[in-house]
């Protein structure tokens, strides 16, 4: 079987121009459902989410740390608290778990 490079890069770019074009052309009126406009409103939301969370378990050498860094951001976050806070907090609280289990 001869792979052809062109062909997957074609069918790659047909593929994700669809997924933009077609609700374009399909729908031309005002989505009026209040669970749809929901619905596609926290569409990118979830989907960072789904792309972050196996990856911060996975980012430190221990999933405990992992843990720890993940339940420290959540809680800052949850209080408001700045970007820079709650990321600075994080790495605090998962570089001194690392420090611990290596003892």
């Amino acid at each position: 079987m001869k792979h052809n490079l062109y062909m997957y890069i074609f069918v790659m770019a047909a593929v994700t121009y669809l997924i933009r074009m077609l609700p374009l052309t399909l729908i031309r009126k005002e989505i009026k459902n209040t669970f749809i406009k929901s619905f596609l409103y926290y569409v990118p939301y979830v989907t960072l989410a789904v792309m972050t969370f196996p990856a911060i378990l996975t980012a430190t050498a221990n999933i405990w740390s992992a843990a720890i860094g993940f339940a420290i951001a959540l809680i800052l976050a949850w209080n408001r608290k700045s970007l820079i806070c709650v990321s600075l907090f994080s790495c605090a609280g998962v570089f001194l778990v690392e420090l611990l289990t290596e003892l």
